[in-house]
């Protein structure tokens, strides 16, 4: 008698970072997993307009914050392109300006995506539970499996 084995093989990985420690290690997790697959990662970083244009108090973002924001983003993908190049990991980089659930969602279905590898942070409090995660609301509306990835030395929350 013969056991069927099932392979997962990932072609395609999408890893949303905004340089916080969990989106770090989401880049290190999603490099792992596409290093023996020889799997291209997608690392995005989404430019939250609706979030900074409330911040403002203006309804638009102004120029010199909105250069500030795409450094930040930059510097963010800089990071993840310096660690996918370091183990020899295909890669693609890209800056997206939506909300973060619906501008991930998207490029996952326009990249056919095979996994999302999302850092999630261990926040809680008012804000998280009325607001949410990005990463919750991918799980929740996403099409693609989603691996959540904690910041090293975080211990997971039991989810409710």
């Amino acid at each position: 008698m013969f056991a069927t084995v099932y392979v997962t093989v990932y072609d395609e990985i999408l890893v949303p970072t905004d340089g916080s420690g969990a989106s770090v290690a989401a880049v290190e997790h999603a490099i792992s997993i596409a290093k023996p697959h020889d799997a291209t990662v997608h690392f995005l970083h989404v430019i939250d307009v609706g979030t900074e244009m409330s911040a403002s108090g203006l309804g638009t973002i102004a120029p010199e914050l909105s250069k500030s924001l795409e450094q930040r983003g930059n510097d963010a993908l800089d990071d993840a392109v310096e660690r996918a190049e370091s183990e020899g990991v295909q890669f693609e980089r890209t800056i997206l300006e939506g909300t973060p659930q619906e501008a991930i969602t998207d490029y996952s279905s326009d990249h056919a995506v095979d996994l999302i590898v999302m850092g999630r942070s261990g926040r809680s409090g008012l804000k998280e539970r009325i607001i949410g995660s990005s990463t919750d609301r991918v799980i929740r509306s996403g099409e693609a499996p989603v691996l959540v990835a904690h910041e090293e030395g975080e211990e997971a929350e039991d989810s409710e």
